[in-house]
């Protein structure tokens, strides 16, 4: 029985930036202008995300804030929003130390006022994004962010947490790795291993490839039947699939899937510090 997939449209897209510029790519995975013009159809739905992200957002009223959000270890169920305008940076894996002044760990579930952060580049970020139009986000970014982190990012430290991060995602031509393999291809220790995600990625690799499982089988149900699903995205099998999902989801996917959801929460709409 396939997965009886029901897209949801939890906002309304005003405008998807290109792609990342090549110069950008070292710290910014992707950048994102995400417009809430009219309450959506359906709930409002955040999934898990072992990602930082650095958001101008700007209201009805025109206040504009502009945030570090940390990664959410478990989907949030909400009532639509309207009226708010956001642009979005996904920082790359081992970018938050070095942009924010704290590891990507003291950020879970949280979003703060990006210029009360330690870090220096944090604040000259802030400054740099206040008031830009999303049409400008990007030039501008590319000029600016390249000389804040250029001397900051430690690139072999980086590089083994990337290569960590790419080994337990999954890909289509293969399932993730078992963390104790990574450490071992790494030639690392399965405690550093966990260092280096705490401080780069927010979530140990075990949390990390727990969130990534789950967000694949959200965006592959309408395609595979659910045995394969499991198979094809490195669980042992379907109930463990269904598990995990329930773990972090709230629900097990056929319910998810149905629109049988857990009650709406709140949309968090400050900082919270």
């Amino acid at each position: 029985m396939r997965g009886a997939y029901r897209g949801r449209v939890p906002y309304t897209i005003a405008e998807q930036l290109p792609t990342a510029p090549e110069v950008l790519r070292p710290w910014v995975t992707g950048v994102r202008a995400l417009s809430f013009t009219r309450p959506p159809e359906e709930t409002f739905v955040r999934l898990p995300e072992a990602v930082t992200k650095v958001v101008l957002r700007v209201t009805a009223d025109g206040q504009r804030d502009v945030l570090a959000v940390g990664p959410r270890v478990r989907a949030s169920y909400h009532e639509g929003k309207t009226r708010v305008s956001c642009v979005e940076l996904c920082l790359a894996p081992g970018t938050a130390r070095p942009l924010l002044g704290v590891p990507a760990a003291a950020l879970v579930g949280r979003v703060v006022a990006l210029d009360g952060l330690p870090g220096e580049a944090a604040r000259r970020l802030a400054a740099e994004m206040r008031w830009l139009d999303p049409r400008e986000a990007l030039p501008h970014l590319a000029e600016v962010l390249p000389g804040l982190l250029a001397d900051a990012v430690d690139p072999s430290r980086t590089a083994l947490l990337r290569a960590g991060v790419d080994a337990l995602s999954v890909r289509l031509d293969r399932v993730p790795v078992q963390v104790r393999n990574v450490a071992r291809e790494l030639a690392v220790s399965e405690r550093q291993l966990r260092n280096l995600f705490a401080e780069g990625v927010g979530v140990s690799p075990k949390h990390y490839a727990r969130i990534d499982r789950v967000r694949t089988v959200v965006t592959r149900a309408a395609d595979a039947r659910w045995s394969e699903l499991a198979a094809s995205t490195g669980y042992f099998d379907q109930s463990h699939m269904t598990s995990d999902f329930r773990s972090l989801m709230g629900v097990p996917p056929r319910s998810y899937f149905a629109g049988l959801l857990p009650a709406l929460s709140p949309c968090q709409a400050g900082p919270r510090t």
